[in-house]
């Protein structure tokens, strides 16, 4: 394996660290951000590369060659501000006690330093890696030396190779100083040649080689007035070209073993550390750990932050509601952070006439940054606020960039993108009989999360946005995901009415149906035991029983789901079982779940998850009713309990096979999109096809089979799969699968070319644009690679449903404001959305819906809607 030499411009690299991090400082006042990024950077690159050799060089404050010829050279340089300059000997000192090589010298820069020492390593085979956020060491680039650029904050790296450098910029890599001989360098003050930029610069290179060469042909540069700039400036583009170019026979020691790291001298590192304040560092070594310090926010009271947001109002702020409950729609806020950067406030919240005076200010005007937008309209709706500020929120732009993420915080994102540890907020509440409320906190550690949020908030809303408008999904994100969030507010806050008396009723039949099961599950074994123990219920059903044994945990038995229905037809037992895991969760789940959410209103208030499920559908909590049941009879009664306002109506619009009809969108079947536009129904002429029936010859065991092909399709199911959901034999699965495809030719042909396509770019995209990227595609275990090819089918399906639904929500939820109607937008499940219409709207609601949702997308097939009304969901639906 080939030797690497890492070498880091240290001056270019704490700089961006120092500008890229938070105001950190330790309990002593010293500033130390930039040698905390730097640290950070230099411990992932050691991980990356694993180098045999290790120089950082630094820039000298005093002159260099370069001024001897050029007296200006740098001259508009502005000084490190006091607050970095300070941390440049503390990290010289750090790499010193880590054993580091290092290196700056009088009269020269540190990318002479590092260049000499990238062709002494390149000459003796060794593989050179400079490291730098400077362009100009492009000019290094060679068959084995590479530049890694820093791009944005101090995670995002460019490797730029020979290859790389020539597809880029057309030249070859030393024919850099060229172009920066005829632009200029305004940051080092090489004056170039005026009017000359870097497109114009690198044409010249590109067709005449050189600066000489450019001069050679001066009569065919065009236009008789640049003609005559670049005579006038000849010389001064060749001093340009020997200021810009670096000087590689930097008289210096040059054997590699001299930057062989050395022994690390561990006590004096640990004491920097724990001076520094850097405890992700300081862990790594020892179980001593300390608090990185943030600027402190100020707190300040309600009435105060409103009038300091009368002059400071306009700016673009970061904010973030802090609730006493962890879900927003069951506790109060309690606190309100706001500001910028490094100006932070932590506003106590007293629930108050004070409190919306404030509210206002903060959200009338200007620009506002958070995180979970819709958790903080949920209050300013209960204060009677309207939001006239500009919100961007952060969870939803992740979300669009990294589908699929569990467990997003503010704290994460920081730690990804920005390379900081910031206070867990659990942290700071204690966890099981510790605990204490938001309000029995610190709040002096209160502040200082405050502020660690804000300067968050504030940093990392260019990497994200950048990072959406990389995947071009900026549009899908004003367009669907940020006013989405506004309409799922309002149904939060308006909640579902419960019929509480028919819910108590039906889990006392609940409770009735499984204490009866239980008796009789006792009956047929012979004695009591725990139902709910796998470890029983097993010893039970094989060794007492004597049925046969399906499959084997690591533990016992296996008695889940697949086993038991397998059993169904061995013993009596089996089907009770069933049946009392159903009743029992119905009760304990739903019913009871549902009881303990009711808000005093007598309705509940889901909490709407936006940003969970990798293909745009929406989910909810507390309580999760996107989850009803609807297979069974008794599950489909719950949906009794949901009902409408008193003297009000629900209708339930719901999408006639939305994802089919996206299947033939995106395939381009004839036949499927002649048999939906025919108004034909799609399972019935599914399974003529596949079973050579007539239309009317069809039976329902066939229709019920094409149904289950048809969505199984969708789904990428196997032919296994298939023969468990039908319980047929695998051989006739897999016919129904071929004859399916046969009938269908393009959707055969689709699923092939969006896998392919899905392996070429990586990801796969809906209708509108939301992108998923599917890494499973390039594993080398099958069953994985299998995983992802099932996403790529399945994700611009299931995505485009989801897409167009939210597109209906929002188009329902504004059509509904702006004509003035005082019906309701309840819930969205799946396909389906539910109205909580007002006495005398039903025609003008029903024809309202149905237009917005018909007209949500359009594709080569019409989307049809069926809608229904009903005092509850049960009657609606």
């Amino acid at each position: 394996m080939q030797d690497t030499m890492l070498l880091i411009d240290g001056s270019s690299l704490i700089f961006r660290a120092f500008y890229a991090l938070p105001p950190l400082m330790n309990a002593d006042g010293l500033y130390t951000n930039g040698v905390y990024g730097f640290l950070t950077m230099y411990e992932k690159l050691m991980a990356q590369f694993e180098p045999r050799y290790v120089l950082v060089a630094f820039d000298r404050s005093s002159p260099t060659f370069r001024h001897k010829d050029y007296e200006a050279y740098k001259g508009t340089r502005q000084k490190a501000p006091s607050e970095l300059a300070q941390q440049f000997g503390i990290l010289k000192e750090v790499l010193d006690a880590m054993g580091v090589p290092q290196l700056d010298m009088d009269g020269y820069e540190a990318d002479d330093i590092l260049g000499t020492m990238s062709r002494v390593a390149a000459a003796e085979g060794v593989r050179a890696v400079l490291v730098t956020g400077d362009k100009d060491y492009l000019q290094l680039v060679r068959d084995q030396v590479h530049v890694y650029l820093t791009r944005k904050g101090i995670t995002e790296m460019e490797m730029v190779d020979e290859a790389h450098f020539r597809e880029k910029y057309g030249i070859e890599p030393r024919q850099l100083i060229e172009v920066m001989g005829l632009m200029g360098d305004p940051s080092d003050n090489i004056p170039g040649i005026p009017g000359i930029g870097e497109k114009r610069a690198m044409e010249y290179i590109q067709n005449y080689g050189s600066i000489e060469g450019l001069y050679e042909n001066i009569d065919k540069v065009r236009g008789p007035k640049t003609q005559q700039t670049v005579k006038e400036y000849q010389q001064q583009a060749l001093l340009s070209r020997k200021l810009a170019e670096i000087y590689l026979q930097v008289p210096m020691q040059t054997d590699l073993q001299a930057y062989v790291l050395k022994e690390e001298n561990e006590a004096e590192v640990i004491r920097w550390f724990e001076r520094l304040g850097f405890r992700s560092f300081a862990k790594r070594r020892t179980d001593n750990r300390e608090a990185e310090s943030f600027t402190k926010a100020a707190v300040i009271r309600e009435e105060e932050a409103t009038g300091l947001l009368a002059d400071i109002g306009k700016e673009t702020l970061a904010y973030q509601m802090l609730f006493d409950d962890t879900f927003y729609t069951k506790g109060k806020v309690r606190y309100v952070l706001f500001g910028k950067d490094r100006t932070a406030y932590l506003v106590p919240v007293t629930n108050t006439e004070k409190t919306r005076p404030f509210l206002q200010a903060l959200f009338s005007e200007g620009k506002r940054i958070t995180f979970d937008v819709k958790e903080s309209l949920y209050p300013l709706r209960a204060f009677g606020v309207e939001p006239r500020a500009e919100i961007d929120d952060l969870m939803l732009v992740e979300y669009l960039n990294n589908p699929g993420q569990s467990g997003v915080s503010v704290q994460q994102l920081s730690r990804n993108y920005l390379q900081a540890d910031l206070t867990d907020p659990k942290d700071l509440l204690g966890k099981g009989k510790n605990r204490v409320s938001l309000g029995e906190a610190d709040e002096t550690a209160l502040a200082n999360l405050a502020a660690e949020i804000v300067w968050a908030l504030t940093a990392l809303y260019e990497p994200l946005f950048e990072k959406l408008d990389s995947m071009q999904m900026r549009d899908l994100y004003h367009r669907m995901e940020l006013p989405l969030a506004y309409v799922l507010s309002d149904m939060e806050y308006v909640g579902f009415p419960i019929d509480k008396e028919a819910l108590e009723e039906l889990g006392k039949e609940f409770t009735a149906r499984v204490e009866a099961l239980t008796a009789r599950i006792y009956e047929a074994a012979g004695h009591t035991f725990n139902i709910n123990s796998t470890k029983q219920l097993g010893e039970i059903l094989f060794d007492e029983l004597n049925l046969p044994v399906i499959k084997r945990t690591k533990t016992g038995y296996s008695t889940d789901m697949e086993v038991l229905e397998a059993l169904q037809d061995s013993h009596e037992i089996v089907a009770d079982i069933l049946e009392y895991r159903q009743m029992q969760k119905l009760q304990s789940t739903y019913v009871d779940g549902l009881l303990a959410s009711i808000h005093d209103d007598g309705r509940v208030h889901t909490t709407f998850r936006q940003n969970i499920a990798a293909t745009g559908r929406l989910s909810s909590t507390e309580p999760n009713i996107q989850n009803i049941p609807v297979r069974s009879d008794e599950g489909r009664r719950l949906r009794k309990v949901f009902v409408a306002s008193p003297g009000r109506t629900l209708l339930d619009a719901d999408y006639s096979q939305i994802e089919l009809r996206i299947l033939a969108h995106l395939a381009q079947d004839d036949v499927m999109i002649g048999a939906f536009a025919d108004q034909i129904d799609i399972h019935t002429k599914t399974a003529a096809e596949v079973f050579h029936r007539e239309l009317d010859a069809v039976s329902p065991l066939e229709r019920s089979r094409a149904k289950a092909v048809n969505f199984g399709i969708v789904y990428g199911i196997s032919d296994y799969g298939l023969s468990r959901d039908l319980k047929i034999p695998r051989a006739e699965a897999k016919e129904y699968i071929d004859n399916y495809l046969d009938t269908y030719p393009a959707i055969r042909a689709y699923m092939k070319e969006i896998v392919e396509k899905g392996k070429e770019d990586g990801f796969v995209e809906t209708i509108l644009g939301r992108r998923r990227y599917i890494p499973e595609l390039e594993s080398k275990n099958r069953n994985i690679r299998g995983f992802g090819e099932r996403i790529a089918l399945n994700t611009p399906i299931q995505g485009s449903a989801a897409d167009i639904i939210k597109i209906a929500m929002i188009g329902v939820s504004r059509r509904l404001r702006e004509e003035g109607l005082q019906s309701q937008l309840l819930l969205q499940v799946h396909d389906e959305l539910i109205i909580d219409t007002a006495p005398g709207e039903e025609e003008q609601v029903e024809a309202l819906v149905k237009e917005v949702m018909r007209g949500a997308a359009q594709l080569s097939v019409p989307l049809v809607v069926d809608a229904n009304f009903g005092i509850s969901w049960y009657d609606a639906k």
